[in-house]
């Protein structure tokens, strides 16, 4: 396995980094990972290490402030900037990889940036893996939560409004020692701007989800506290696609890549990749 890092400049001429895993011979497919509110790239290696030496290559990036990429912590002027890097980082694989299959893995946070990049350029692309995906305002934000937060959006869009409950993420209490001692990983309120932009994309996914077409299969934990878990049927009812699978793992927490059975999800997932190839 080999690993290869650097920094891209995002469409605000950010730094962004970048980091892949490329197996010893040619890869017969790519890939890419996007990660998590709050979280980095570096946090995938059970996925790394269980495609890499599978001929896979993979390919993470760290948000705009986020992990090892510049910005404020948990902050965007607008969720396109999330798309719009990605789609740089993307062109960029595709120059590196021409002509291989690229699924895009989106988990979180990371799922709601993969709808919304879907929607744009679904075409790019051989199939999409959507984990936990946060495509649905948890049941307890009111319309007047959400109004109060896109006013403090426009007025203190850096200040903080809301935290992750960090015990949420896994139910191996390995890993949530791990996240909250993880350097790279914030652990602080999520600013006004960001929650807004959430809840902005949320509306547009929402609106606009059928479109998407391509191959998809979206994985949830039963038990996710971090996401509304009732968001994963809601997106497989939504996409118009041929080809989709909806996997529910009974029992899980937030992060199925990272509970004590993950082997279980990477091996659905990697079985789905290799029925597209």
């Amino acid at each position: 396995m080999k690993h290869q890092e650097g920094y891209l400049k995002s469409n605000r001429a950010t730094n962004i980094y970048y980091q892949y895993w490329l197996p010893e011979k040619d890869p017969k497919a790519i890939i890419l990972v996007v990660h998590g509110l709050a979280e980095h790239s570096g946090r995938y290696m059970n996925l790394v290490n269980h495609f890499v030496p599978s001929g896979y290559a993979v390919y993470g990036i760290d948000h705009i402030g986020h992990g090892k990429s510049d910005g404020k912590r948990v902050y965007v002027e607008r969720f396109q900037d999330f798309t719009k890097t990605l789609k740089i980082y993307f062109d960029m694989i595709r120059d590196w990889q021409p002509e291989k299959p690229i699924f895009l893995i989106g988990h979180s946070m990371g799922g709601l940036i993969g709808a919304a990049y879907l929607l744009e350029h679904q075409d790019e692309l051989s199939g999409a893996v959507l984990s936990g995906p946060g495509i649905k305002i948890p049941d307890h934000i009111s319309k007047t939560l959400i109004l109060a937060g896109k006013i403090l959006s426009i007025l203190m869009p850096k200040a903080g409004v809301s935290q992750l409950e960090i015990e949420g993420i896994s139910s191996d209490p390995a890993v949530v020692d791990a996240y909250i001692n993880d350097p790279l990983v914030y652990t602080g309120k999520i600013t006004a701007r960001l929650a807004t932009e959430l809840i902005n994309t949320i509306e547009h996914a929402t609106k606009h989800g059928a479109k998407i077409r391509l191959p998809i299969m979206i994985a949830q934990g039963s038990e996710d506290k971090i996401v509304n878990p009732d968001g994963a049927q809601f997106l497989y009812d939504l996409v118009s696609s041929e080809d989709k699978t909806i996997n529910i793992y009974d029992g899980f927490y937030h992060e199925i890549f990272n509970e004590p059975e993950h082997g279980q999800v990477l091996n659905d997932v990697k079985q789905w990749i290799e029925k597209l190839l």
